[in-house]
């Protein structure tokens, strides 16, 4: 059975060694009252790392670092701010890859759990995703027991024997950031809608065009959920009978997915029902679960495409924005699925603080290619659609050009012509 202590008690320079690496739940899965006590006592740890998902808490925090060194997957949320203070190295690879990568990097492993439905068990509750084979892995594993976290079932179980020390506490969840939906994101969102079929299982990342596709589906039916990321926007579409799950071919009946990020609603019904599921990264990512998936269809974002279909979904300018995340793994599973459908949704151009209109669709990338050429799939701006898949570079130009802002449209096409694109 695993220790118990009392948040009060708590003294982790007796728990955590010199020189050793940890990792928490990302997100509203954060153990704040872990987190919060650690970088108090970070002096007295002897230097140690942290590897970060998602950061909603001040706990990634630049000032932090003046003795913690950061790894992180990506810059969502408050993390950014740790790789625009210098402080955070990115680790660029996909999230189908953490299960091998992180075992090999992480010590110490900080959960916020819930009682589990069956006795002597616990709940992931928020997130299951990397966080499971680093339950078997870790040298340590502390366990936030939040009695505000819904007993979320799992495809995978976590028993009393896994944790070795536990903390009690009732603490309120935190809330994703409010993504401001745009008549733009709602543009774009109609399109989306278009093209998706009743019977499709989704997946979706964070922010506002993803919230304002899932807003723009209440016309469909039996659509279902196999994802990574699982937002509000989805039980609207349960509580509505759109989402059923009856059309896939495993996991019928479950909105599966790696992490949840939503609000009262969301929890409620994963402490009352069985109709979500979370799942380890090895099963929501796996390509070879997504290309059995008909109709799988993948919906994701980016920061800039170039006019061959290639996506920078990491950085803008000099600041780490993004991530490499599942986007890759999701896009070719949607690629390999029976009338699977690969969606990257941006707006066309953005306004500057001076008034000058950027392109989102570029001659050439200012980043790293976090989405091949290879992998290109269909591409929406709030002007239209570009399918890229099986077409050639010329045939691509010229339909990114063609969903390009219309004020940006010639500067692009002559950029094509100069390098070549559009010669034949």
């Amino acid at each position: 059975m695993p220790r118990e202590i009392p948040p009060g008690d708590l003294d982790f320079s007796s728990l955590i060694r010199p020189g050793e690496t940890l990792c928490w739940g990302q997100a509203s899965a954060e153990p704040l009252t872990l987190t919060e006590t650690l970088m108090a006592q970070r002096h007295d740890l002897g230097g140690v790392s942290v590897f970060a998902g998602i950061g909603w808490n001040t706990t990634t925090d630049p000032a932090h670092a003046d003795v913690i060194r950061f790894t992180a997957y990506g810059g969502t949320g408050r993390t950014r701010l740790l790789h625009d203070a210098g402080v955070m190295d990115p680790l660029p690879v996909h999230y189908s890859q953490f299960e091998t990568y992180l075992p090999q990097r992480v010590d110490v492993l900080f959960l916020q759990l819930a009682p589990g439905r069956r006795p002597g068990t616990y709940s992931f509750g928020l997130a299951c995703e990397y966080l499971w084979p680093l339950i078997k892995s870790s040298r340590l594993v502390v366990a936030e027991l939040n009695d505000r976290v819904p007993p979320t079932p799992a495809l995978v179980e976590i028993a009393a024997e896994d944790i070795d020390v536990v903390v009690a506490t009732s603490r309120p969840l935190q809330d994703p950031p409010l993504a401001a939906v745009t008549d733009t994101h709602r543009s774009i969102a109609r399109l989306v809608a278009g093209l998706i079929p009743d019977g499709a299982t989704l997946q979706v990342g964070l922010g506002a065009i993803p919230a304002a596709i899932l807003d723009a589906l209440d016309g469909h039916r039996h659509l279902g959920v196999h994802t990574g990321l699982y937002v509000d926007g989805f039980t609207r579409l349960v509580e509505r009978g759109v989402i059923d799950n009856s059309r896939k071919p495993f996991d019928a009946g479950l909105s599966v997915a790696g992490l949840i990020a939503a609000t009262a609603p969301t929890h409620r019904l994963c402490a009352e029902t069985d109709l979500i599921a979370l799942a380890p990264t090895s099963h929501t990512h796996a390509l070879g679960n997504l290309g059995r998936i008909e109709g799988f269809t993948s919906i994701n974002s980016a920061i800039e495409v170039d006019l061959t279909g290639q996506i920078n979904a990491e950085t803008a300018g000099q600041s780490y924005v993004g991530a490499v995340g599942g986007g890759p793994d999701f896009a070719r599973g949607a690629a390999l699925a029976p009338r699977g459908l690969p969606i990257c949704a941006l707006p066309a151009a953005r306004r500057t603080r001076e008034g000058a209109l950027i392109s989102a669709i570029v001659p050439q990338l200012s980043g790293p290619v976090s989405l091949s050429r290879a992998d290109a799939g269909v591409i929406v701006t709030e002007f239209g659609v570009a399918d890229l898949r099986g077409r050639t570079l010329s045939e691509r130009a010229r339909a990114m050009v063609a969903i390009a802002h219309p004020d940006l449209r010639d500067e692009l096409e002559r950029a094509a012509r100069d390098q070549g694109l559009l010669r034949l």
